[in-house]
């Protein structure tokens, strides 16, 4: 064995152990990859849970609106859009997406918005949504002002 070949044979044994060690810290912390911190845990949870009461506030302002109560129009509207911002941020929590705080801090606008429309109502459907939004605003709030300063855009 000339000393290109032995060369060679050492290079590539360092070139196993380095893949072999990069694997088992892969391993060690995949379990752990995705995992939410609590601020991002609970507003994920509020988020999918306001997404749900805008659903339903909906689908009461739509039975309201065709029993001829035009009143429910404007927060059948907003409940509509505030599900589909609820939606989204929980989705980008999920994935960890770098535009989580940006839909978060919509989010939150858009809750604040709708919950002051639906508010206007007494009725118990109303209110539950009411307080979901509240929930779902002050979550995202939180969260956002705990990323702050984390949430600039790299190119990979």
């Amino acid at each position: 064995m000339d000393r290109r070949e032995m060369l060679g044979m050492v290079g590539a044994g360092a070139i196993g152990l380095t893949a072999m060690s990069a694997g088992a810290d892969e391993t060690a912390s995949g379990e752990n990859c995705c995992q939410l911190d609590e601020a991002h845990a609970d507003c994920y949870k509020a988020c999918a849970d306001c997404a749900k009461a805008c659903d339903i506030t909906f689908h009461h302002c739509f039975k309201e609106l065709a029993a001829g109560k035009k009143e429910h129009a404007k927060a059948l509207h907003l409940a509509s859009d505030c599900a589909a911002f609820c939606s989204l941020s929980a989705s980008m929590i999920a994935k960890h997406s770098p535009l989580m705080a940006s839909s978060c801090h919509a989010c939150a606008d858009a809750c604040k918005a709708t919950a002051a429309e639906v508010g206007k109502f007494d009725s118990a459907e109303m209110k539950a949504a009411t307080k979901s939004l509240h929930d779902c605003e002050k979550s995202c709030r939180a969260m956002v002002a705990k990323m702050a300063g984390k949430t600039e855009l790299r190119a990979n």
